[in-house]
């Protein structure tokens, strides 16, 4: 809401339809929550299932067919709780470097058979050709 109270609305269904036909191989499931956003580009891959955020009758968010969102909530849970404890605050210009770093830290994790060295070395591949700069300042030395 604005000062004045009122609302404004974005639509944004393009721009999730560019993000998953440019990352998501057409040819497998999608698997997402019950939103609308993901009606209509769930038709151009070779399925589309869904996950009620509500309890069912075995006790577990699981779809029909046994498909679940967990992997995707729990990898935003870590995300949300660090910014929450560790990080404090992330201004929206950095925001995507954060994500690229949980991104690397759950890509690189042991439980993918990743070694402490493993991923050391994998995270210094990562800053080949990228010397930290300053921009000077406006300031006179005297």
């Amino acid at each position: 809401m604005d000062p004045k109270g009122r609302t404004q609305v974005f639509h944004v269904k393009p721009t999730v339809r560019k993000i998953l036909v440019t990352n998501a191989d057409r040819k497998s499931e999608l698997h997402t929550d019950e939103s609308g956003l993901y009606v209509e580009v769930g038709k151009e891959f070779a399925a589309h299932k869904t996950v009620k955020h509500g309890w069912n009758q075995s006790g577990h968010y699981v779809g029909k067919d046994g498909q679940t969102t967990n992997a995707v909530e729990n990898f935003f849970g870590n995300f949300k709780r660090s910014m929450k404890g560790t990080y404090r605050f992330c201004g929206e210009q950095h925001l995507q470097r954060y994500l690229n770093e949980f991104a690397f830290r759950h890509n690189h994790r042991t439980k993918l058979g990743f070694t402490d060295g493993e991923r050391t070395a994998a995270a210094l591949k990562g800053i080949e050709g990228k010397r930290p700069t300053y921009r000077p300042t406006n300031e006179q030395v005297v």
